[in-house]
């Protein structure tokens, strides 16, 4: 084998090899130790450093949310936080739950299975979308052609498996047997015969199996550009008047927008042949059966377990979330903002949000450095390009306000009548209504998109802002005591991740102000297409354990990691840092250990690369790795000049 064709280093990077030189291995190199030894917890389909994190947050929050359920701990002074421990409190009463069995839930399982037709579903669908999933579904969010305005965004709901890439694979017919007899149980132990139960599952199956026919797969969906496709409404009228979907915007709004964004028109074209008379049977078989499965989750113990199987098999968790993981889970679910804020006013320090705040504009100044000196950039697209960068929003830690929608939200105590399954489906409600009530309100840029205790980080290309949760503020990405490089490594390199959105193939057709628009010339823009495709090149095939990645899915986040570890870089290079210490946090900080089932799903549809292959891949491309660890051609880590791919 010629090592200097191998991307991603040489070895199995899925297993453990504690002999593994960083030369030959970067990823393993730095992680086998701890590879050997981690555990992934019988609840969690895998264990990483993010998920490390996350544990420890977990057992913290656990524990205070406890103590203000039971009294002893007064509650904090944050809005709307009362009725967070409320829902903690309902979540937590497995006695009550598997007291109440089915019956919270009973009254919607007949509203749906009463329909008698489509005309029945025409003439109560602003009530029942409410209420329940449907296979399409709206949402009001900034317009990406004049972000100042909000529109009404318009698309399928999700497929019953992961992707549409996951219907050829050799186990789609085993996962959709585990998901029918899963829904089948469910509706039987809520009293629904067994000729039925059958039906309707084997109803909800033909459906989706039209509907994956006519939908964009993982792949597609990763343009963004694709996914906005304005229409004006009264052709999306005539595309859907099988449903009368026009009738239905005029009830959920005060007045019908002039047009609806289309993130799939395939799908759109098809509407009325997918939901009409004719399929009437499949359409209410998909109701039922979406129904069912989403709401075992907040019915008694029983139900709970009997929703498990389907999971089980596609992420290959062991078992179910103790009851009072669940109580946690439920309450930070619905009040996520929140408890958010919470996590963040206590357990976030002023000093570490000062010290990455002033690591942040490092990073900027970096990157204005880079593309100041950028070789294949034209004055006019960098000039333009150092204004979307000097407009970037930070948002670090939490919110400085919780939003409106908590205000709204009115969570039923259980001596008063209260359940976790009706004050959920009730919530849920009243969040779609507040979403449709923005249609006609200007776009508010203070949002945040992550809450305070979420171990991630986003750029949103419609408010060109980047957001840095506390949660992500921890050891292995930051640590206040590390040095420099090691903290480089870490949070350096995924503040610059972040920022490199903003010119990645998608955030690149984003101007300042996050409206889609070109602010490139044109021969700047082919040799960026033509870099691009060296990205998707790169990665394209690589194989990770069962999995055959696919470039074309992963390309933004790869150019993002690109820019992002080279900005890293640059800015440990301007403080005289140890290169050995960036390189190695950077391996440490996407350590991970999964299951075959999880790495199977995710790749099916996630548009990051595995964390394994995101460092190798990426060092291979930068000389100062080769420099650090005197890696020479003939060693595991050699990739040859001429494929190594630079963008930013």
């Amino acid at each position: 084998m010629n090592l200097a064709k191998i991307r991603g280093g040489a070895g199995d990077i899925t297993k453990p090899d504690l002999n593994a030189r960083i030369q030959d291995n970067l990823y393993l190199a730095v992680n086998s130790d701890w590879i050997s030894k981690a555990k992934i917890p019988a609840d969690r389909p895998l264990i990483s450093s993010f998920s490390e994190i996350d544990l420890k947050i977990e057992k913290e929050l656990m524990n205070d949310l406890a103590d203000f359920a039971s009294g002893k701990k007064a509650l904090p002074d944050i809005p709307n936080f009362d009725k967070a421990i409320e829902v903690y409190k309902l979540a937590k009463d497995f006695a009550k739950r598997d007291a109440d069995g089915f019956q919270p839930a009973q009254a919607d399982l007949e509203t749906l299975i009463n329909l008698k037709d489509v005309d029945d579903v025409k003439q109560n669908l602003a009530k029942l979308l409410l209420r329940f999933s449907f296979p399409f579904l709206f949402e009001v969010e900034p317009d990406r052609k004049n972000t100042k305005t909000n529109s009404l965004s318009f698309d399928r709901n999700s497929l019953i498996l992961p992707d549409t890439t996951s219907y050829q694979s050799p186990s789609a017919k085993q996962l959709l047997d585990v998901w029918q007899k899963q829904t089948e149980n469910l509706l039987k132990m809520a009293g629904v015969e067994e000729a039925a139960a059958k039906k309707y599952a084997t109803d909800a199956i033909a459906l989706d199996a039209k509907i994956v026919k006519v939908a964009k797969s993982a792949e597609e969906r990763a343009d963004d550009v694709a996914l906005y496709n304005p229409i004006k409404t009264n052709e999306f009228e005539e595309k859907t008047s099988s449903l009368n979907l026009g009738q239905l915007l005029e009830q959920l709004f005060e007045k019908k927008p002039n047009y609806v964004v289309v993130s799939e028109p395939k799908f759109l074209d098809h509407f009325n042949e997918l939901f009409n008379q004719e399929s009437f049977d499949e359409l209410k078989g998909w109701l039922i059966s979406i129904f069912i499965n989403k709401a075992a989750a907040f019915l008694s113990e029983e139900f709970r377990q009997a929703a498990f199987p389907f999971k089980q098999a596609t992420y290959g968790q062991k078992e179910l979330p103790s009851q009072e993981k669940e109580a946690y889970y439920k309450a930070n679910n619905l009040f996520d903002d929140v408890i958010g804020v919470y996590y963040g006013r206590t357990y976030f320090g002023e000093d570490a949000k000062a010290d990455v705040e002033d690591m942040i504009h490092r990073m900027i100044d970096v990157y204005e450095q880079r593309i100041t000196n950028n070789e294949w950039l034209s004055p006019a697209t960098k000039e333009k390009a150092i204004t979307k960068l000097r407009a970037l929003v930070l948002k670090i830690g939490y919110p400085n306000k919780i939003d409106h929608v908590y205000d709204l939200f009115q969570v039923t105590p259980a001596n008063e009548g209260g359940n976790l399954y009706s004050n959920q489906a009730n919530i849920r409600e009243v969040s779609l209504k507040h979403n449709f009530d923005k249609l006609y309100k200007p776009v508010d840029r203070s949002e945040w998109y992550m809450p305070g205790n979420l171990i991630n980080a986003c750029y949103d290309p419609q408010r060109n802002d980047i957001t840095f949760p506390a949660a992500i503020l921890e050891a292995p990405f930051y640590d206040i005591n590390a040095s420099r490089a090691t903290n480089y490594g870490g949070i350096g390199v995924v503040i610059a991740h972040e920022i490199s959105h903003a010119f990645d193939n998608n955030g690149a057709k984003y101007d300042e102000f996050g409206n889609m628009k070109n602010w490139w010339t044109k021969e700047d823009f082919a040799e960026f297409e033509k870099r691009t495709q060296a990205e998707i090149d790169l990665f394209d095939g690589i194989k990770y354990g069962p999995v055959t990645l696919n470039g074309k899915q992963i390309v933004s986040e790869n150019i993002a990691d690109q820019g992002g570890l080279t900005a890293g870089i640059e800015a440990n290079k301007n403080e005289h840092g140890d290169m050995k210490e960036l390189f190695e946090n950077y391996a440490r900080i996407w350590a991970s250990k999964e299951s075959p089932e999880i790495i199977k799903t995710i790749a099916a549809f996630d548009v990051h690369a595995p964390g394994p292959v995101r460092v190798n891949v990426q060092v291979q491309c930068q000389p100062e790795f080769y420099k650090a660890f005197n890696v020479q051609e003939g060693d595991g880590m050699w990739l040859d000049p001429a494929k190594r791919v630079v963008i930013w």
